[in-house]
């Protein structure tokens, strides 16, 4: 794994970063402990003013070198070509949202039905991973994801994570929003409105029930919704209706524009599946997420903090 740790060196971001920011506080610490006192003279006679204590700055510098470390052990531990890059702070200003061209329904602006979309407008090179249904729950994603610090979002099917409740709960526990995916994963296009309320709502009650929280994101299976969709998701009390521009498999990636390149705040589509469905596991799936997104320079961003 020296790759690693070479690859890791070289970035603009991320380690590099963290790294100046070590030599930068330990200069700084180092420069207040060979002071005779330690102390700043103060003007007029006052009595002088504590400098910052060289030993908190101390401490500072050695969490940031061991959060460093941390990440570079993770990455040769799940066998990545090289450390992920960390994803800027949320920002301060939210992005305004709206529905792509060609992906508006009739009456969308007029009824303010919740927006569909396929990327987020940022200038932050950053993407989103969103994982649907929930079919597989490996223990070993978990872990994965905790130990490289990766945020996504997950937007579950009711009926296909009633036999393992705890195991979102786990998620939910690690900072992961839990998101609508309905009831029982039905085509939504072409359903009554009343049909369609009840897949969505009731979805919004089992999280509610479960897991505390109504959600405000939903997704459509299959990608596929109308009018009435949207108009029972807003009943519902959803705000955004993300679809996807990239879809990421354990062995391939597919792609929505036919240049096949990621964009800054493109949101990536994979799901909750194994090896029965797969030609690979869900950490098979996340290492080629993670390899492919990190040599273009991208960080893995959080989908909530950009809405």
């Amino acid at each position: 794994m020296r790759a690693v740790v070479q690859n890791d060196k070289r970035r603009a971001s991320g380690g590099v970063r963290i790294g100046i920011a070590v030599l930068t506080l330990a200069a700084i610490a180092s420069g207040c402990a060979q002071g005779d006192t330690g102390r700043i003279p103060a003007a007029g006679g006052q009595q002088p003013l504590d400098a910052p204590p060289a030993r908190a700055l101390d401490s500072y510098a050695s969490k940031l070198r061991a959060a460093h470390a941390a990440r570079i052990a993770a990455a040769q531990r799940w066998r990545l070509r090289t450390v992920p890059l960390t994803a800027p702070p949320a920002p301060a200003k939210k992005p305004r949202i709206r529905t792509r061209e060609g992906f508006e329904v009739k009456g969308h602006r007029r009824l303010d039905l919740p927006p569909v979309f396929t990327t987020v407008p940022t200038r932050d090179k950053v993407v989103f991973l969103t994982i649907d249904d929930g079919v597989e729950k490996d223990p070993a994603f978990l872990r994965m994801m905790s130990d490289l610090k990766v945020p996504y979002s997950a937007f579950l099917s009711g009926y296909l994570i009633r036999n393992d409740y705890g195991y979102f709960k786990k998620m939910q526990g690690r900072g992961v929003v839990l998101n609508n995916h309905t009831l029982r994963h039905r085509l939504m296009r072409g359903l009554s409105y009343r049909a369609q309320k009840r897949e969505i709502c009731g979805m919004q009650r089992l999280i509610e029930k479960r897991y505390g929280k109504r959600p405000t994101l939903f997704r459509p299976p299959y990608g596929s919704y109308d009018r009435a969709t949207l108009r029972a998701a807003k009943a519902c009390g959803i705000e955004y209706a993300p679809l996807w521009n990239e879809e990421v498999f354990a062995d391939h990636w597919e792609y929505r524009e036919g240049d096949r390149r990621l964009r800054p705040g493109d949101i990536v589509l994979t799901h909750f599946r194994g090896r029965d469905q797969w030609r690979g596991t869900m950490p098979d799936m996340i290492r080629r997420f993670l390899n492919k997104v990190t040599a273009e320079g991208y960080a893995v961003g959080r989908l909530e903090d950009y809405l």
